[in-house]
């Protein structure tokens, strides 16, 4: 009897806690942003000064919204004239300019849709020969880290080896890209198996293509063998 309670337990806790901390997660994030936007809301557009109630969530739809009419406002002419102004004065600005120029070209390169950044997973040898660690391909080596390293060693390429548990914590290193394995996983399947310390680990998907593709060389033999008994001669 114990056991099966156990059981039962352990059952609705592997359910119920990741429901949990999903929306734990989600409600922190809304009110974190909610507490930054509805402070510069106008007060007979705020819904919280004539409700009983407060409306969560309404903050982070105006954030948005904004958001949104902002990249529309920046694709036009009088849009980018105005970016390209407030970014001189920026430059012009001996420390704002640094972070600025920093945090615009990691945006950039990380979110832009023709880049292949971190979207791979692979595997080096870290911390010596014989021990692999899972690592987050960036992108190959530029600029003068690739023009002073060895040219024996060819192409780089920069990878990010992230800590377990806390895979946004880790280590920036510049690999030969022949040193690197690359994995079929998913960034999000690599991030589990970091998270959970190798006990979420992805289905291997090797065998399920050997029997795809087994049934399909049987599925085209049929139709190789009548295609080569039609093109045989009458006797």
């Amino acid at each position: 009897m114990m056991t099966r309670l156990r059981n039962y337990f352990l059952t609705g806790f592997i359910v119920t806690a990741p429901l949990a901390i999903t929306a734990y997660l989600a409600w922190s994030m809304i009110g974190w942003v909610d507490s930054w936007v509805k402070p510069y809301i106008p007060f007979r557009y705020n819904p919280d000064n004539y409700l009983p109630f407060a409306v969560p969530g309404f903050g982070l739809i105006v954030a948005l919204v904004l958001i949104t009419l902002i990249g529309f406002l920046t694709a036009n002419f009088i849009g980018r004239t105005i970016i390209a102004t407030g970014e001189k004065i920026l430059g012009r600005m001996p420390l704002v300019r640094s972070v600025y120029r920093g945090l615009k070209q990691i945006l950039e390169t990380v979110l832009s849709e023709r880049s292949d950044t971190f979207k791979k997973v692979g595997l080096i040898e870290y911390p010596r020969k014989g021990l692999w660690a899972l690592v987050f391909i960036a992108t190959e080596t530029r600029g003068e880290v690739q023009a002073k390293i060895d040219d024996d060693m060819g192409q780089t390429i920069a990878v990010f080896l992230p800590t377990t548990p806390n895979p946004t914590s880790g280590y920036l290193l510049f690999v030969p890209k022949k040193d690197v394995i690359e994995l079929k996983m998913t960034v999000e399947e690599g991030a589990k198996l970091v998270i959970s310390a190798g006990l979420v680990a992805p289905e291997y998907q090797a065998k399920t293509e050997a029997l795809a593709a087994e049934a399909k060389a049987k599925s085209a033999q049929p139709a190789r063998n009548k295609r080569i008994a039609s093109s045989r001669p009458n006797k």
